[in-house]
């Protein structure tokens, strides 16, 4: 696959209850938007813009030599988001592959940005995505940490058969905890954002549910950490020291 034909996009919005304007909080002299943007063109796997609703967010960007497209503000989620901005940036349909890359992950590894792409080697699959095996405790039954359980199908990968935010499954063996990227087939993402929310991701507040629920496959690359979600400001001091290091 080509790089012309994949658009990596990070969606970004100012409206965080726990971490006001995170996108333009300070990392180590940069904006937290502008080090997932470089962690996403450091990947080199195609076109990469911030999609957002706020003109400072764009502007960051844009300062900072990278493209940025505005999206509506009334957008539920950023699946949503993303296909607006695919849309407007690539109205012609030539893009086959779309990444989203939550824009609260300044830490994350390009290779596994890479990662989630190479499972759209397999054309049964509809849509690439990540875990790591859970090492620590807690981690087992916060139901912050959400949990993938899927089948292996080589190596480091899994199909994904369930998301959930209970500790499961059940017995021994390691666990895995998902993480929030996704690459999707662009025919997979028109469909996904026009199927109405399901019984299941209602209930578990995970969007995800909604493509397996109507018979999509997801399947998972199985990295060997979860990257840093800056969502409170001890994360955000915790950014700053990792990458202060980096």
């Amino acid at each position: 696959m080509t790089e012309t034909r994949i658009l990596v996009l990070i969606p970004a919005r100012m409206a965080a209850t726990r971490l006001p304007g995170k996108p333009l909080l300070g990392i180590g002299g940069l904006p937290m938007i502008i080090h997932v943007l470089r962690r996403a063109e450091e990947a080199r796997i195609g076109r990469v813009a911030v999609a957002t609703d706020t003109p400072e967010i764009a502007a960051a960007v844009k300062a900072h030599g990278g493209e940025a497209v505005m999206t509506r503000p009334e957008h539920p989620s950023g699946s949503d988001r993303i296909y607006e901005a695919l849309r407007t940036l690539d109205p012609d349909g030539k893009t086959e592959v779309v990444v989203n890359i939550q824009g609260d992950l300044p830490t994350i590894p390009p290779a596994d940005i890479r990662a989630a792409l190479a499972l759209l080697d397999d054309p049964q699959v509809d849509i690439g995505t990540l875990a790591a095996e859970i090492r620590r405790d807690e981690e087992h039954t916060n139901p912050s940490v959400v949990k993938l359980i899927g089948s292996p199908v080589g190596g480091q990968r899994l199909r994904g058969l369930y998301f959930t935010r209970a500790t499961a499954p059940y017995g021994d063996g390691p666990r895995y905890h998902h993480i929030g990227l996704y690459a999707y087939r662009r025919q997979a993402l028109e469909r996904f954002v026009k199927l109405p929310p399901s019984v299941l991701e209602q209930r578990e507040k995970l969007e995800q549910l909604r493509a397996l629920e109507a018979g999509m496959r997801i399947d998972a690359a199985i990295v060997n950490s979860v990257p840093l979600g800056v969502d409170t400001p001890d994360d955000l001091e915790t950014a700053r020291r990792i990458l202060a290091n980096s």
